[in-house]
């Protein structure tokens, strides 16, 4: 299994999304994605967030229109809660019990000690709509499609 399986750039969380029509969701989201470019986006170093580890990405514009486009074509299937973390990021690690023990400010300097290129570019070029759900440690899970957009095989 490689390490970095379960990173990922989270477009939108349904939050109780469980009653639509998943096959008719798919459907209009894969229509949607064959008019959208594909793009790219600049990861950076790690950094102390309220809940998690976070590396944020960007330009954030092309994302966002992303997050919004996604998120009216969801809403129009079924009643749901959109999560907050509508920009760019990819969460390494989450708050749990006992994190309010660890010390942010040498955490920071840790992190500030790596002495390596963190950054990283990577091509948006597909959706992947997936279940998921939290085993206590990781967040993990099932795909259901994964979506090319305009162009890409």
């Amino acid at each position: 299994m490689r390490a970095y399986k379960w990173l990922h750039c989270t477009l939108l969380h349904a939050v109780g999304l469980s009653a639509a029509d998943v096959d008719a969701l798919v459907r209009d989201v894969r229509a949607h994605a064959q008019q959208v470019e594909p793009f790219t986006l600049t990861f950076d170093r790690p950094a102390i967030a309220p809940v998690a580890i976070e590396i944020s990405g960007w330009p954030g514009a092309p994302f966002t229109r992303l997050v919004d486009s996604i998120t009216q074509l969801t809403q129009q299937h079924a009643a749901f809660r959109p999560a907050a973390s509508r920009y760019p990021h990819m969460s390494i690690a989450y708050t749990g019990p006992g994190s309010e023990a660890i010390d942010p400010v040498s955490l920071r300097a840790a992190l500030a000690s790596l002495e390596v290129q963190l950054s990283h570019t990577v091509r948006a070029d597909r959706i992947h709509l997936v279940e998921q759900w939290h085993d206590g440690a990781t967040i993990k899970w099932e795909p259901i499609a994964s979506i090319p957009l305009k162009g890409s095989a």
